[in-house]
């Protein structure tokens, strides 16, 4: 799967299941927004931030059915929360803590004088390669819930470091996505963006379904 194919099927899937991706994407873009209003909040931005992991493996779940199958309901988002909360929390925890950490290094050895510097940019480099990593962890997290998370993370590892390039276009490319639609007073980030962003990873981390290509 080729970063342009992944994100053309995409397209398609969003076109035929406009509205259902609209919902999904309102939910957890609402609690998106939610955590960042909560940030002033240090306690409350974190907590709130373990707890829409199980919303963000609900959505993956639907981007993952909709990517295999070409088709999706909307009870899929409950049978996913359902079956991936556990895995949801986890990996929430594991992306709040990585993030909060990142948050409070970066700021300090920024202001730590000049021999710090390397070390700010330490972080931000692994920061960075935390979130790539993320766009295939959650895809294959999904779609192996009855693998341990730890071999799942391992084969999330190896599929990023098979294709470094790819998934550092793939990540540029759906952060441009997004911020077009922040920029676009907010409303695509609320209603689309997200949604499509679980998609087009979905199939560009993710075997492709020989049913579906037949």
């Amino acid at each position: 799967m080729t970063l342009g194919r992944a994100f053309g099927i995409a397209a398609a899937d969003l076109y035929h299941q406009a509205w259902r991706l609209v919902i999904l994407n309102t939910l957890l873009g609402l609690g998106v927004v939610l955590i960042v209003v909560a940030s002033a909040a240090v306690r409350g931005a974190f907590l709130l931030a373990i707890l829409i992991g199980p919303v963000i493996a609900a959505v993956m779940h639907c981007a993952v059915t909709l990517a295999q199958t070409e088709d999706l309901r909307l009870a899929e988002a409950l049978r996913g929360l359902r079956r991936h909360w556990r895995r949801g929390l986890a990996l929430g925890l594991a992306l709040a803590a990585a993030v909060g950490l990142g948050a409070l290094a970066v700021p300090f050895y920024a202001h730590a004088g000049t021999w710090a510097w390397p070390f700010a940019a330490a972080c931000v480099y692994l920061l960075l390669m935390f979130g790539i990593f993320q766009l295939a962890l959650w895809p294959l997290a999904v779609f192996e819930p009855g693998r341990p998370l730890r071999a799942v993370a391992q084969d999330a590892a190896s599929i990023v470091a098979r294709r470094p390039l790819g998934f550092a276009g793939l990540a540029a490319a759906l952060l441009l996505v997004n911020v077009l639609g922040v920029a676009a007073a907010i409303l695509p980030f609320l209603t689309i963006t997200i949604a499509y962003s679980f998609l087009v990873s979905a199939h560009f981390a993710l075997p492709k379904n020989p049913a579906r290509e037949a």
